[in-house]
């Protein structure tokens, strides 16, 4: 299994792409600006992180329409059209949600051909883990605005950075407690994302950061 050449190159824009997004969604105002600035990182860490993967060029050409697509129809809603909040963060779970397992071959990809845990194997666990919590973030406002119920307790609104900080607080498994899922189906939700994050960062996480630079063992060794 081969690596990309430039694979370290893909790695490291595809974590500041996923920097980037966590930073606009939670900074960032509400506004058709914000928004379309969303929907663009997202596809550009799903485009990254399959190109990372090398993904076949025609899967891949594929996968680019329907990337390219999301951001138009996130243009065409800056510009009035009448597209739900609901459907936009669907499309944008959508984009997300097909990253991670991209990024694991790259990561595979990368681990295999180098024979070692280097600095762009860390970069894509931590790409993994950031869009891990943006997917639920996402999840969580499509749940808010095509459910019967308000996704927050306590009349909590279910805005963008909201989402996102309750996403990362509960992926993080840090939970400050002031949000709370409102809905059975919400604190499912939040209970499997912090076994995710739980899980994920005492295994995966600490496993490649602290075999950095190590050689891979051979067989018999």
């Amino acid at each position: 299994m081969r690596a990309p050449a430039n694979a370290s190159r893909l790695f490291a824009l595809l974590l500041l792409s996923t920097v980037a997004s966590v930073a606009v969604q939670g900074v960032a105002g509400e506004g058709d600006v914000r928004n379309v600035l969303v929907t663009a990182l997202a596809a550009a860490s799903l485009l990254l992180a399959l190109r990372a993967a090398e993904l076949k060029p025609r899967l891949f050409g594929v996968a680019a329409v329907a990337a390219t697509a999301i951001v138009v129809v996130s243009l065409l809603r800056a510009f009035g059209a009448d597209i739900g909040e609901g459907a936009w963060r669907t499309m944008n779970a959508a984009l997300v949600i097909v990253a991670p397992p991209a990024v694991v071959v790259a990561v595979v990809r990368d681990l295999r051909s180098s024979a070692q845990v280097r600095l762009s194997a860390v970069a894509g666990v931590l790409s993994l883990y950031m869009l891990i919590g943006m997917a639920f973030a996402f999840t969580y406002g499509a749940i808010d605005r095509f459910g019967d119920e308000a996704f927050f307790a306590d009349g909590n609104l279910a805005t963008v950075s909201n989402c996102l900080y309750f996403s990362f607080t509960t992926l993080t498994t840090v939970g400050y407690g002031d949000f709370a899922a409102g809905t059975e189906l919400g604190h499912t939700l939040a209970v499997f994302e912090a076994l995710i994050g739980q899980i994920y960062l005492v295994t995966i996480v600490s496993l490649i950061v602290s075999n950095l630079g190590r050689p891979a063992r051979r067989p018999g060794t």
